[in-house]
């Protein structure tokens, strides 16, 4: 009698080998492959996806915007630069997956008319994964960065979101289904990452144990930032967070998913979904202080060797910000 073997992935097809495989391969095949329909096979029907600026609910939606998305950048690739896995059969997985895009804009689309340039941008999304299907996501993409390579200022397209929209409107994201929970790691250098940041955005006002960011920070730490832009050394990562946060006074901070990969011959690594709720209270980033309340909704990856943290990339998107900012002076 043969033994019975115990999948690899349970409740998901015998051909992936674990979530990491999962990820990366029907992402190539909806993407790589132009396989569009394969959608509805990996997406569950009542799917609901979150960005910064949006709140859609369904595979048709994921299939929408796909196309939408290829319309204007047609040669676009999605290569994965890591995926970052947690969870478990029981309280459902979840895949932090790290895209790297090249792509032309070449067709109309929600970026205005072609402009024929190149463009290189980076998205996470934040994919809960049950029974072969994704059924809820965060995705938060630098659309800064798409900005910027096409020719216009990123509170220049959010004024045109804004126009095209009607305003700011963003429902609520429904709860993830069941069995998801969602998943806050215990490991000592995910929860230093996360106080961390928290005493970041919070200063004094937290109990978090008193870690500085900086002090997690290694002397060649490489941070690729909003836009874009990159930091290399402490100083210069120090000097974004000043600007940010000179812009944005924090009310709350709250972290909403942390795991920490440990990887035997490799870095650690981090990723942290996070939301928080600040006052545009100052004036710069994001132009003169307007005192509205925005939400920015951020997903972070970082690499820590020897404890410390050697490469990070911080995606929130600035257009979405800008969007609520002159939403208030509308």
């Amino acid at each position: 009698m043969k033994p019975v073997m115990t999948p690899a992935l349970p409740g998901f097809d015998a051909e992936f080998r674990d979530l990491d495989h999962y990820i990366r391969a029907i992402t190539d095949r909806i993407w790589e492959g132009r396989r569009i329909d394969d959608i509805r096979r990996y997406y569950s029907a009542g799917c609901a996806v979150e960005s910064p600026a949006s709140v859609s609910l369904g595979s048709q939606a994921v299939i929408a915007g796909t196309l939408a998305t290829l319309a204007a950048f047609p040669d676009r690739r999605l290569l994965a630069e890591d995926v970052i896995v947690s969870g478990d059969a029981i309280g459902g997985y979840l895949s932090s997956h790290r895209i790297f895009s090249p792509m032309t804009h070449a067709g109309p689309g929600a970026f205005g008319p072609p402009t024929g340039r190149p463009v290189f941008a980076r998205t996470v999304a934040d994919c809960v994964c049950i029974d072969n299907r994704i059924v809820h996501e965060w995705l938060v993409r630098d659309q800064a960065a798409i900005a910027r390579q096409i020719g216009l200022h990123e509170r220049d397209l959010a004024q045109r979101w804004l126009d095209e929209r009607g305003g700011w409107h963003k429902p609520s994201m429904p709860a993830a289904p069941a069995p998801y929970r969602s998943f806050i790691d215990g490991d000592p250098l995910a929860q230093a990452y996360a106080d961390a940041y928290q005493q970041r955005w919070l200063g004094g006002r937290t109990q978090a144990q008193p870690q500085a960011l900086d002090a997690l920070l290694a002397d060649a730490v490489i941070c690729a930032l909003p836009g874009g832009e990159m930091a290399c050394g402490r100083a210069a990562v120090a000097g974004f967070w000043a600007g940010l946060l000179q812009a944005l006074q924090p009310q709350s901070w709250q972290v909403e998913h942390l795991v920490a990969n440990h990887r035997p011959g490799r870095a650690t690594a981090v990723a942290m979904r996070w939301r928080a709720q600040a006052t545009h209270a100052g004036d710069g980033r994001y132009g003169p202080a307007s005192g509205r309340t925005v939400e920015v909704l951020g997903i972070s990856h970082a690499e820590f060797e020897a404890g410390r943290l050697l490469r990070e990339w911080l995606l929130i998107d600035d257009v979405a910000t800008w969007m609520q900012v002159l939403q208030a002076r509308g």
